[in-house]
């Protein structure tokens, strides 16, 4: 197979992190025969800085005429301490998400064995926790009419019944290759949008008869994931609950730094790291790049090369197992690895194979 694709470093740590993910490419790709052409692209604030957009023109057009997007991470300190800023790192990671189409996030959040002393819940309640966070990502108040004045100022948390039944359509299909169950999480007692979810999704069950469908409410999601987090297998929401519980679900494993995630819709996907840009971090060789590899693994997967996101996948697992670890997973005593030195490991564990 030949791939083109678009890599966005963006910021902070986020060139770090890229170089090992597209090093791991590279080492997969050889080992099973493929060809794959990188094309950089600017992105966040480094694009501000540079062409005075956060999601440039030549950006967008790069990642249309790939294959894939592998993304790193936007943000800096600059914007965020600057509530007057009209233009915004982040605004480039929306615009990326709307002007492609992507309107499904997924995210997996499990555990590592050897890494469950890290989670800050009890071993025996996050042991085996594996569950898929189904995010809609184009829709709701993150993109709708907005206002703000001194004195007042409103988001509308504004839904379609297609932008509706497509995650949810996105969400059974991702049970059926799962455990068979669906949690569609809401506040159908207080909001109207939320209303609309529940009736479409009460109607699109019967649809899927080999799923168990159930209805949660947002806030009871929220404590449901940390009393029970083995209760889920494909939980899906709407966008502003899903920011925050796939946040929420991202620390059941110990670290940020270990999850990754995939963005599909209509226009080319977009695998990247969960976390943001650790700006602090920047430079020091210590941003932990797991999460980057195994949004490689979801690349891959996600063209049907099974084999190759399983070697990615065995990569990470030997390297945790051999406390191959930047610091913030690794075990007290241990070794001291920086995001290079974990890459380098990585790939050759991948050219041993």
């Amino acid at each position: 197979m030949e791939l083109k694709i678009a890599v966005l470093p963006g910021d902070g740590i986020g060139p770090e992190i890229s170089a090992v993910g597209v090093a791991v490419m590279d080492a997969v790709c050889a080992k099973f025969g493929h060809k794959v052409r990188y094309e950089y692209a600017l992105c966040g604030a480094d694009a501000i800085d540079k062409v005075g957009d956060p999601f440039p023109e030549d950006t967008y057009n790069i990642c249309r005429q790939s294959d894939a997007v592998l993304f790193s991470a936007v943000g800096d300190p600059k914007y965020d301490n600057d509530p007057t800023a009209p233009v915004r790192p982040e605004q480039g990671l929306l615009a990326m998400r709307k002007r492609l189409g992507l309107y499904a996030n997924i995210r997996p959040v499990q555990t590592f064995k050897c890494l469950l002393h890290k989670s800050p819940l009890r071993a025996e309640l996050v042991d085996g926790a594996d569950f898929l966070c189904i995010r809609e990502l184009t829709g709701g108040m993150y993109f709708g009419e907005k206002y703000q004045d001194n004195d007042k100022a409103w988001d509308t948390n504004y839904y379609t019944r297609p932008e509706v039944e497509r995650i949810l359509r996105v969400a059974f299909e991702y049970a059926r290759r799962r455990r068979r169950h669906v949690t569609v999480v809401d506040k159908a007692n207080v909001l109207a949008s939320s209303r609309l979810w529940r009736q479409i999704a009460q109607e699109m069950a019967p649809q899927y008869p080999d799923v168990t469908t159930d209805y949660m409410f947002v806030d009871n999601a929220a404590m449901k994931m940390i009393q029970e987090p083995r209760f889920f297998d494909v939980m899906v929401t709407e966008n502003t609950f899903g920011d925050i519980l796939t946040d929420e679900g991202s620390v059941i494993s110990g670290s940020m730094g270990l999850l990754p995630s995939a963005s599909t819709g209509d226009s080319t996907p977009v695998f990247e790291p969960i976390h943001g840009s650790w700006p602090q971090a920047k430079g020091q060789n210590i941003a932990n790049p797991l999460a980057q590899v195994l949004s490689v693994a979801m690349l891959f997967e996600h063209f049907g090369l099974m084999d190759e996101g399983a070697l990615v996948r065995r990569a990470v697992d030997a390297s945790l197992d051999a406390n191959v670890r930047t610091p913030e997973i690794q075990i007290e005593g241990g070794a001291k690895y920086g995001t290079r030195e974990v890459g380098a490991w990585l790939v050759d564990y991948i050219n041993r194979q």
